[in-house]
């Protein structure tokens, strides 16, 4: 770009249109890409598959039916003791399966995380049954 000045003539300016028409296209090149659907695995970054994953998950599943975790859907938590028990007892049949198979740990997370999970169900089973008795009628028979 030059500008020359002479006696009584207007400088002349050169504008350069090529790179107006570059960002516009580049500017339409972003649109369509954001109007793509993303895959859910761009939108969700999953962790590798491991076995430390695999304990995670099913204490978590355990954890969200002992009412731990609220309900995503209500928000409110849930108590669904067999459920619980169910993913409990899946995490000690993993124990039980690959005992000697596991790193040291994975070995010691397993171990203390199945022991958190059934103090935690002792626990609730014993407030949910003592919550059960205080809500059932009493009997009006008196024994002798």
């Amino acid at each position: 770009m030059s500008e020359e000045t002479g006696s009584g003539e207007e400088p002349k300016i050169i504008v350069d249109d090529d790179w107006k028409s570059q960002v516009e296209k580049e500017k339409e090149e972003l649109k369509e890409s954001a109007n793509e659907p993303k895959g859910e695995a761009e939108e969700h970054a999953l962790p590798p598959a491991s076995f430390m994953v695999l304990m995670s998950t099913l204490a978590t599943q355990a954890m969200a039916a002992m009412g731990l975790i609220p309900d995503p859907m209500t928000g409110q938590p849930s108590v669904n003791l067999p459920m619980a028990k169910h993913f409990i007892d899946l995490l000690g049949m993993l124990q039980e399966k690959t005992q000697g198979n596991l790193t040291e740990e994975e070995a010691n997370h397993l171990r203390d995380g199945l022991h958190q999970l059934r103090m935690i169900y002792v626990s609730t089973e014993q407030s949910s049954a003592g919550t059960a008795a205080e809500a059932a009628p009493k009997s009006s028979i008196e024994l002798p």
